[in-house]
């Protein structure tokens, strides 16, 4: 097996670093001080379930990678639409995408049956630009259970969770999903291949799109959101309000909205990747997390008033934060 980790960040070198554990061909694609950091030294991951090192290729050109089975995708969506040329060198007819992605993708309803088969979400696949960098038939769903932080360049502190579950999104158990499975298992990680991987979407995003919005209007932990009364209470409305959104486009969770804040509020003080981008000021990935869900909400007639003033300030925050061309 040969992979490409298109986004060597925190979650895509340290999955790069178990499948290369594993015998895997692994090429990871990064830049800066973190590509130079990477050559030098490897991939050092320090993890409460134990420290090791790997040393994969690493380089800043796809070119000099080729074709390889699947590319898995470390990018922030909102980098997903410019992604085609990075890509392209990288496939081959066969060639999977496995978008570690929060949030609805861009995928969802391609193969699904019902009153929505084929509809493109705008808020995320914008004039259908991320479906031309990234094929609907190539696309593996991949719903990410796993802390990471780049500590130092080349330096990968794992946090917690050892959980990617893949999928596709027709529902069927394919042999690319399981031999990407087998790999993901021998190098440490816990990797399901879901029947319905939509469901883990929802199941994720109920603590993201709440969290990780309000850790940046707020500037606070998850731990910290958790503790305050009214964020708390507020969470769980945005919950509630995702879980019915969730409903009307035929997904049932089948997570407990109290059952889900414990398992966010386990997280600790631990700062959200929206909070961390805020910090670095960096474009914060709303559209796929709250724009996503207000705009299925319109489709299906949903109420939900919740997200959308959370929607409404945390996206003057990110104007603000980001100047237009």
């Amino acid at each position: 097996m040969k992979v490409a980790v298109l986004g060597a960040g925190a979650i895509g070198a340290y999955v790069g670093a178990a499948l290369h554990r594993a015998g895997v061909e692994v090429h990871l694609i990064a830049r800066g001080e973190h590509l130079a950091a990477i050559r030098r030294e490897g991939v050092r991951v320090l993890s409460p379930r134990g420290d090791f090192v790997a040393h994969p290729h690493a380089t800043d050109d796809p070119t000099h990678v080729g074709q390889v089975d699947h590319v898995f995708l470390g990018l922030k969506a909102n980098s997903y639409a410019a992604a085609g040329p990075m890509i392209k060198p990288l496939l081959h007819e066969a060639t999977s995408i496995i978008a570690a992605q929060n949030g609805i993708p861009w995928w969802y309803f391609h193969g699904l049956n019902g009153p929505y088969q084929g509809y493109r979400i705008e808020s995320v696949d914008p004039d259908g630009a991320v479906t031309a960098a990234l094929p609907l038939e190539r696309a593996i769903g991949c719903v990410v259970y796993a802390a990471t932080e780049i500590e130092a360049p080349g330096v990968i502190r794992h946090l917690e969770g050892t959980r990617f579950s893949i999928g596709e999104p027709s529902g069927q158990l394919t042999p690319r999903c399981a031999a990407f499975s087998q790999a993901a298992v021998e190098g440490g990680l816990k990797c399901p291949v879901e029947a319905d991987v939509r469901r883990d979407v929802w199941i994720k995003l109920m603590g993201n799109i709440a969290f990780n919005p309000i850790s940046a209007l707020a500037r606070a932990t998850m731990a910290g959101i958790a503790r305050h009364q009214g964020t708390r209470e507020l969470v769980m409305a945005m919950m509630r309000e995702t879980v019915e959104v969730a409903g009307r486009v035929g997904c049932d969770p089948g997570v407990s909205i109290e059952r889900r804040l414990r398992g966010a509020e386990k997280a600790g003080e631990h700062k959200t990747s929206t909070l961390q981008d805020l910090e670095k000021g960096k474009p914060l990935e709303l559209d796929v997390l709250l724009a996503a869900v207000v705009e299925l909400a319109d489709l299906t007639g949903a109420e939900v008033p919740v997200l959308r003033a959370i929607h409404a300030v945390s996206d003057l925050l990110n104007e603000n934060l980001v100047p237009t061309a």
